[in-house]
């Protein structure tokens, strides 16, 4: 089951691909800057929990070897108990203390076993679990970068496009008008100087 992270991931890349292309353009894309401000405070929002969540996990390594560590007094405990009962018997007590100390050892092999065993198993657990939230995260990194970028080209060709029209209206109002009165029409137009303030 995938996380709310990855689930607005998807969400932030299928609301890019979309979003309408910009007139006459393949790659620049008109993005509702609401829609997508409000993809973007989610995952904001749902970020710490997801971290909380694989810490939860990494923490488990500490039960894991908790429960080792219990496995391995209980088999000590029963070769102890084993070894006390092989003592009391007086015909065999050679014998016995023989028995006592192999299977004393054979306990304490299947104990450190097991300790490197679930240490090794939390290890990975944890690796798995950091090296899968800075994936994730690497990945956001990305959609948020390209939607950026994405934003400043578009207020830039925006930009270059306005300035290309009003060079276009000044070069047809010249020729409508003789360069002697081209002045005058200048200072009765007020709505040319709202072009140049985007310039």
């Amino acid at each position: 089951m995938s996380s709310r992270i990855e689930q607005l991931i998807d969400e932030i890349e299928e609301y890019i691909d979309n979003c309408k292309p910009k007139f006459m353009s393949n790659t620049d894309i008109i993005v509702n800057k609401e829609e997508m401000d409000e993809l973007l405070r989610e995952l904001r929002m749902k970020t710490p929990d997801e971290i909380k969540r694989y810490q939860k996990i990494i923490s488990n390594k500490e039960a894991i070897l908790q429960d080792a560590r219990d496995k391995a007094q209980a088999l000590i405990d029963e070769a102890t108990v084993h070894t006390n009962e092989l003592i009391n018997e007086h015909e065999i007590m050679q014998q016995a203390y023989a028995q006592a100390n192999e299977v004393v050892t054979m306990a304490s092999a299947q104990a450190h076993e097991i300790l490197d065993n679930a240490t090794i198993e939390a290890n990975e657990m944890r690796s798995a679990a950091m090296q899968y939230m800075d994936d994730m995260l690497a990945h956001l990194e990305k959609v948020i970068t390209a939607s950026t970028q994405s934003a400043t080209s578009n207020y830039e060709n925006l930009v270059g496009s306005l300035n290309q029209y009003r060079d276009i209206i000044i070069s047809n109002r010249q020729e409508l008008h003789p360069v002697e009165d081209l002045e005058t029409v200048n200072l009765d137009d007020d709505g040319d100087d709202s072009m140049e303030d985007l310039t």
